[in-house]
Order: structure tokens, then C-alpha cells, then sequence
């Protein structure tokens, strides 16, 4: 039996600041991070009977540490919300959150479910060190401990070696590839700044943006206020030592969540609310691992066509900026894109980007400005560690 796909509404979307590594957010558990982000997020929508979630979804990219053994379930418990809620984490690297904002999305659509909650949450500060398994006791020799903050690790020999190369010599072949200086992604860093800035001063998350309890972060830690290309060009390259990708044009290492509640036309009315926006279609693409920057050039097309929308129709785009010469690359492939509807309000070299919840705070972030405008159609894409691409359309 055939059954007609619903339509999914977006009726909020919540995040924390996102603090940086080692910063204001570190003392917190990342699960504590997504507990609080759903509680706030409920809070939001009184009329909602938290028992009528039919599921919450959390993309986490770790999974290694205190956000172990399903982090969105953990989330659960920890809210207050009533035990009967299932949960269900899920893992795309990058754009886990986003990923976990289409499953929910998709259950809805086919009649799954009727209320959803979709969301990511990392903290990078509290990755922890592992250590591999001996194959037998007392092993002979040392034994290598792992940093699961961020990358490669425990590579499979077997790998291809140019797909395991470190993200940022990734970002160094994109340069390569296209001819992007160092100035210009500094400049291209130094607007992200200044728009998040901008954004903040102005009052524009206010709406989107809850505190995290205990913890007195009022505005992403990271936003670096005063940065200019002069501030910028003294930095080292770290990939290359006459590369162009520094610290201070690639996304910096973070903490953070977000959460989305999802519904369908019964699920709206359970709410009493307008939505922001409403889910219109979606794609996930993949390239060599090595050109993982690019990932999202041909899923964002792929989701445009779906949804029966171009360039010209966008009213804003937020593209996961994980290094200026991955963003400035995926531009350069999309000479129709009006570069300002791109990040209007910051990206994450400004914002930050933690990992499992940087596809969350996107979909959210386009969710709010569709709203603000009042109308249009909205487009939020990361680029995926490991060669992956993953696009989402939503409408208003």
C-alpha cells in the first residue's frame, strides 16, 4: 500500500552559544549540552505534551566518550522528558546534526511520526584519549593513545594514503586546485567575523540562541571581534610549511548543540504555533575522501533540483564554512549563487563549528531567517569528513 508523503513543518529551533576549546562550555557533558538544548526547546512550545514525541534524533560525530551509548536517549532522561520518548543518535560526521534533522524530517513525511525532535551536539574540549584493544595481555612495547577530538584515527592500512590525509591539507588541494591565495581567505574569514559580529550586536539570535545552565556564555565564544587581514597574515600556515590554511581561516575546535522540533499538520496544531518553515527536499553525495571540501557541490544541486528550485531563488544559504578555501571552493563551483545570501549572519570560522551539532545549528539558523523574511526558500550544506556532501531545502 502506497501512503502519501506528509508535509514537515519546522516549528522551532533552539542552540547554545558555542564555546570554544577548552572555554566556557568545557566544564559541561555533551550529554548535559543536548539535555538542556531539548529542554529548552520543549519549554519554547507549552501546549506541546512532551509525552506526544514520537522520536528525538542527535547526530554526534565522537561517540567515544561521555556522549556514549546514544547520546539522544541520554538527552531524554536527563530533560525531564517522560521516559516513553525513544531516542536515537546518529553519525555522518560533520553534518551529523543536519542528517538527524532529515531522518526526522523523513519519518514524518512517511507517516512514522507526527513529532519529532532533531538535533546534534560535540564537545571537542572533552573528547577523550583512547586506547586500542591488545590483541593479548601484558603486550610487548607501548601502546599508542588516540586524540579523539578530531581526524583520522586507528587508520585502516588498507586505506588508499592520499584519502587519509589530515582535513586541512584537504583544504590546502582545494587552494591548489583552484588558485586560492592566503589573502583571500583571510579576507573571506575576516567578513565571517564581521557578520557574526554584526548579527550579534544587532539583536539577530536572540530568538535562536538559549544559555546553558550553570554556565554564564552569553555570545559564541569564538567571534573574534577585532580581526582584520593584518591580524590574520602573521599567523603560520599548519598543514604545509608554505601552505595557505591557518588557524585563523579554518573553523576552530568547539562545544555546542542545537535542537529542532519537527511536526506534521496534526502536530502543528498540538503546538498552537506558526511554523518558521517547512522541509522541501534533501540530498547526500559523496567525493574522494581527500576532496571532502567539495562535498557539497553536487548534493546541493541535486537537492535544488528535487525541491524544483535554483540559485536565483534563494533567500539565504548557510554553508558550513570548515575551512575559507573549502567554502571559497564550493563557490567557485556555483558562479549563479549571489555570494550575499551566503552565511549573512556568520559561518563557523566566526561561530564555530562543533561537529555533531554545526548541521543542527544551520538548519535552524536558515529556519529563523526564513521567518524574519517573512517568505522565500533556504538551503543549509556541509562538507563531510571522509568525502561526503549533504544538503537541505526548506521553504517558507
Amino acid at each position: 500500500m502506497t501512503r502519501q508523503l506528509r508535509d514537515v513543518y519546522i516549528v522551532d529551533a533552539v542552540r547554545t552559544p558555542v564555546g570554544k576549546y577548552g572555554g566556557a562550555l568545557s566544564g559541561v557533558r555533551p550529554d548535559d549540552l543536548a539535555a538542556g538544548v531539548l529542554r529548552s526547546l520543549l519549554a519554547r512550545t507549552p501546549d506541546l505534551d512532551p509525552a506526544r514525541i514520537d522520536d528525538v534524533f542527535f547526530g554526534n560525530a565522537n561517540g567515544a566518550g561521555e556522549e556514549n551509548r546514544n547520546v539522544a536517549r541520554m538527552a531524554v532522561l536527563l530533560a525531564g522528558v517522560p521516559v516513553t520518548v525513544p531516542g536515537s543518535t546518529v553519525n555522518r560526521l560533520c553534518a551529523s546534526g543536519l542528517e538527524a534533522v532529515i531522518q526526522a524530517a523523513r519519518a514524518i513525511a512517511v507517516g512514522d511520526a507526527s513529532v519529532a525532535v532533531a538535533g546534534g551536539v560535540e564537545s571537542m574540549s572533552r573528547a577523550p584519549w583512547v586506547l586500542p584493544k591488545p590483541s593479548r595481555a601484558f603486550p610487548a612495547g607501548n601502546q599508542e593513545l588516540f586524540s579523539t577530538t578530531i581526524g583520522w584515527r586507528m587508520v585502516n592500512k588498507r586505506m588508499e594514503p592520499q584519502w587519509t590525509v589530515p582535513l586541512g591539507e584537504g583544504a590546502e588541494l582545494i587552494a591548489d586546485r583552484y588558485g586560492i591565495t592566503r589573502e583571500q581567505q583571510d579576507a573571506f574569514a575576516v567578513a565571517s567575523h564581521e557578520k557574526a559580529a554584526r548579527a550579534w550586536k544587532n539583536g539577530l539570535y536572540d530568538g535562536e540562541v538559549v544559555p546553558v545552565e550553570g554556565v554564564g556564555l552569553t555570545r559564541d565564544e569564538t567571534i573574534r571581534d577585532n580581526t582584520s587581514p593584518q591580524s590574520l597574515s602573521g599567523l603560520k600556515p599548519v598543514f604545509r610549511p608554505d601552505g595557505t590554511v591557518t588557524a585563523g581561516n579554518a573553523s576552530p575546535l568547539n562545544d555546542g548543540a542545537a535542537a529542532l522540533l519537527l511536526v506534521d499538520e496534526e502536530g502543528l496544531r498540538a503546538t498552537g504555533r506558526e511554523p518558521l518553515a517547512r522541509v522541501r527536499a534533501s540530498a547526500v553525495t559523496a567525493v574522494e575522501p581527500q576532496h571532502f571540501g567539495l562535498g557539497p557541490v553536487e548534493a546541493v544541486g541535486k537537492a535544488l533540483t528535487r525541491a524544483g528550485r535554483g540559485f536565483d531563488d534563494l533567500t539565504t544559504f548557510e554553508l558550513n564554512e570548515a575551512f575559507a578555501a573549502q567554502s571559497l571552493g564550493c563557490l567557485a563551483e556555483w558562479p549563479g549563487l549571489d555570494p550575499a545570501v551566503v552565511n549573512p549572519r556568520g559561518g563557523a570560522i566566526a561561530i564555530g563549528h562543533p561537529l555533531g551539532a554545526s548541521g543542527a545549528r544551520i538548519a535552524g539558523a536558515v529556519a529563523h531567517q526564513l521567518a524574519a523574511a517573512g517568505s522565500g526558500t533556504g538551503l543549509a550544506a556541509l562538507c563531510i569528513g571522509v568525502g561526503q556532501g549533504l544538503a537541505l531545502v526548506l521553504e517558507r
